[in-house]
């Protein structure tokens, strides 16, 4: 089928090879969904939400309580994530997957809460077999959800204070990678923050070494928000739909559900190279190209977003775009 696609895309009226990029994500999508006429419906982005023990031992420079009040923000329409999924008409949802917060009930928000927040890390593991049992059994729940609801394309987003520590150590030990290549300044920590950071890493490494495998990663090093995003990602898998793959953290998410199954790769859109130390390493890991590279190192989601209008015009092109033959243009 490849062959037939690659024929479609070159019959366009346009020099070969001369629209990039957006050829191989036709040509993904045109895989993924087993047609010459790929569609996207009801684009989704779920943001999962967690706290991290880790926080309070001083690895961010925001306290441990932003978490809850985020996701109020997100609840409110008032974030980024609102603004941009607005502009674009994706549907968003927010998933409390283990925020340290009572939220009221609201229809915009996905309660998937497994604890207050992960156990720190530099103690013991970030959570138990029993709750990453229930992160994956969760998080299948809400991708069938958003399946069940028509849509065949899902990006991911996430928050919590701490995650980027979280992140880190999940890359060090599944790329292999020194932590001190791993590690960035997450939510803006000056330099003797970030030295504080990177030592208290290089401690929890030596604490839990040797690591096996994703899940033992998961457990160890958490969070609840990454360990659900893991989780949906191979549900998406599963499903066949398109995985659109946000920064630093929801791609150490990724690596996880990689790791677990490689497979995976061919529903993945990589949206954009995050300014946070480590994702350049983790996307040339993954043999990954991203789509944009704003300096952006929010989270969230964004890159999703502002990168699926790319992703539209991907699919646009190879449907609406006249061939030469369609068009009457001689090329000799």
């Amino acid at each position: 089928m490849l062959e037939e696609i690659r024929n479609k895309i070159d019959q366009k009226t346009k020099p070969l090879g001369s629209f990039g990029q957006l050829e191989d994500i036709s040509s993904q999508i045109c895989l993924l969904q087993k047609t010459l006429s790929p569609k996207l419906l009801n684009p989704t982005i779920l943001v999962f939400a967690g706290d991290h023990g880790i926080a309070k031992s001083g690895v961010s420079a925001y306290p441990p309580k932003v978490t809850a009040q985020m996701v109020l923000n997100f609840l409110n329409g008032g974030a980024a994530i609102n603004v941009l999924c607005k502009q674009h008409e994706i549907n968003l949802h927010i998933v409390d997957a283990g925020v340290d917060f009572d939220f009221n009930k609201n229809e915009k928000l996905i309660n998937a809460k497994i604890a207050k927040g992960t156990q720190n890390f530099l103690e013991t593991n970030a959570m138990s077999e029993n709750e990453l049992d229930n992160c994956y059994n969760k998080a299948e729940d809400i991708l069938e959800s958003v399946h069940h609801a028509d849509s065949n394309i899902v990006g991911f987003g996430e928050m919590g204070i701490g995650n980027t520590s979280s992140a880190s150590l999940l890359m060090s030990t599944l790329c292999k990678i020194p932590i001190e290549d791993c590690v960035g300044r997450g939510t803006g920590l000056n330099d003797s923050q970030l030295d504080k950071k990177k030592t208290l890493l290089y401690e929890v490494l030596q604490k839990h070494s040797p690591v096996l495998g994703a899940n033992d990663a998961l457990i160890k090093f958490g969070g609840f928000e990454i360990a659900q995003i893991c989780a949906s990602m191979l549900a998406a898998h599963k499903k066949e739909m398109i995985i659109m793959v946000d920064g630093f953290t929801a791609t150490a998410a990724y690596l996880c559900a990689f790791t677990i199954n490689p497979e995976i790769k061919r529903n993945a859109i990589f949206c954009h190279q995050s300014q946070e130390k480590g994702h350049q390493i983790m996307l040339d890991y993954l043999k990954a190209k991203p789509l944009l590279n704003l300096s952006l190192r929010l989270g969230e989601g964004t890159a999703c977003a502002l990168a699926y209008p790319i992703i539209e015009s991907a699919v646009l092109f190879i449907n609406d775009m006249a061939s030469f033959e369609s068009a009457k243009i001689n090329k000799n």
